[in-house]
């Protein structure tokens, strides 16, 4: 009944946006200004059902980028949670707020200053470029949101049952997956079909891309390792993490499999026993004998062979000279690494501001190493705020690990997203992460019930709801 009562809100919000996009942009507007007192009232209203089914539905957005609708999200989230925030401190209610979201706020306000210095002529950008910046601190600052509104579920909801109501996000991106497999693309909605020529068969849901859908089902992927050691009913989460795997492998890209190996060998030390490691050795072996038998992920392992990682022949000039000739996506890496850290050298110190990556380099494109991005983006200055932000994240995570008021459940939940951060750092080195918007709205709504009251592990606690706002202004 509980589960109802949150797809019926997703659903409802669905229906809503089919109306507006049917009915066109000027509709959306006026729809827009007419609506706002109601839905703000529905959300104080039922404040736990609006934020879950608001975190659920995320994952069903990025066919949607291109008319706008992921950034309209971004911005409406955030101001529900600034509103929200607001009219609790001015009725004198508390505001759940923790260290950590204390010093995420530092951050990003940190990461403002960017794009204060870029229309100021103080980077190796100008401020024609303004938009752009603005944006991907926008987007930054909607992860905060969404940290902290989870964060005003804590005494209202338990850990577990948060996570139970969050692997509904699964469901709209692996049902599009599947009809992705099964169904010609000429039948399928153009924002949800894939380009099978160029790209095989590599499905992305409703992510976009590839890469960006496998990096979504590694993180749910180890949640759901976590969730198969933490019940007693076992199957489902057995045959939801074969789902899950079996997609993974389906999306044909070597960063989701090189994540999958960084997160199953901590998540195995973490409860090492003969039962995980016999059936990690499986999970692995079915996964790597899956991929190797397509076509392309033959390809794909031939052409790292043809790099100077595993080639002494090729150095990484020659690597750069051969990215234009063949079709190497490695060797095309290098080169663009190597042109971007050219440009770093002439704004070594604060960088060429936020999201300018894409402005620089032999193709204009993405920088395929977030580090590389960073250090070039905001120079020295924010490539070391920028570890210490996930350096930070990690340390959190341990200081939960090791501490004696850590309950089981709790410490193997940090464990697993100990590991997945560990994944996601890796992934970094050579796929453009921290791009992947989906990714970290969930990452940092689950991080923030890391260090919230455990002490019912089975998720049955009725907890006492808080008194609720009355919004006489809004009617």
């Amino acid at each position: 009944m509980v589960y109802s009562k949150y797809l019926i809100g997703v659903i409802g919000v669905l229906i809503g946006i089919a109306s507006i996009f049917l009915t066109g942009t000027k509709s959306l507007f006026v729809i827009s200004i007419l609506f706002i007192p109601v839905l703000i009232r529905f959300f104080f209203k039922n404040f736990e059902v609006s934020v879950v089914g608001l975190l659920i539905l995320r994952s069903a957005l990025d066919p949607f980028t291109d008319r706008g609708l992921t950034g309209a999200f971004a911005v409406g989230l955030s101001g529900l949670t600034i509103i929200y925030t607001i009219v609790r401190l001015l009725s004198k209610q508390k505001v759940q707020i923790d260290s950590f979201f204390c010093f995420f706020a530092l951050w990003v306000v940190l990461q403002g200053l960017w794009v204060v210095l870029l229309p100021l002529g103080g980077l190796g950008f100008g401020g024609e470029y303004l938009s752009d910046a603005v944006r991907e601190w926008v987007r930054i600052f909607s992860w905060l949101m969404a940290y902290l509104l989870t964060l005003q579920l804590k005494e209202r909801l338990s850990p577990e049952k948060f996570v139970n109501y969050l692997f509904l996000a699964l469901a709209i991106p692996i049902g599009v997956a599947f009809l992705q497999l099964l169904v010609p693309d000429r039948l399928l909605p153009t924002f949800l079909a894939i380009n099978r020529n160029q790209e095989s068969l590599r499905i992305n849901g409703t992510l976009g891309v590839a890469n960006t859908f496998a990096t979504f089902l590694v993180f749910f992927i180890g949640l759901t390792y976590w969730k198969l050691n933490n019940t007693q009913k076992r199957l489902p989460w057995v045959l939801l993490l074969i789902v899950l795997v079996f997609f993974l492998v389906n999306t044909q890209t070597l960063v989701g499999i090189t994540m999958l190996l960084v997160l199953i060998p901590c998540l195995i030390l973490s409860q090492l026993n003969f039962r995980n490691l016999i059936s990690s050795v499986l999970l692995i072996s079915l996964m790597f004998g899956i991929f190797l038998n397509t076509d392309f992920g033959q390809e794909r392992l031939a052409s790292i062979a043809q790099t100077p990682l595993f080639n002494s022949d090729i150095d990484i000039s020659r690597a750069v000279l051969l990215s234009s000739q063949d079709s190497n996506s490695f060797n095309w890496r290098i080169a663009q690494w190597t042109a971007l850290l050219n440009h770093w050298k002439f704004s070594p110190v604060l960088g060429y501001g936020l999201q300018m990556t894409d402005y620089l380099g032999p193709m204009f494109a993405w920088a395929h190493n977030d580090y590389i991005r960073v250090l070039v983006e905001e120079g020295v200055v924010g490539f070391t705020l920028f570890l210490l932000f996930l350096g930070t994240q990690l340390l959190r995570l341990l200081r939960l690990i090791v501490s004696p008021l850590t309950v089981k459940s709790q410490k193997s939940f940090c464990l697993t997203l100990f590991a997945n951060m560990l994944a996601i750092m890796v992934g970094m080195l050579t796929e453009n992460i921290w791009s992947h918007t989906a990714l970290f709205f969930y990452w940092f709504s689950i991080s923030a019930i890391a260090n919230w009251s455990w002490g019912d592990p089975e998720g049955k606690l009725v907890l006492t709801p808080e008194p609720k706002i009355r919004l006489t202004h809004f009617g």
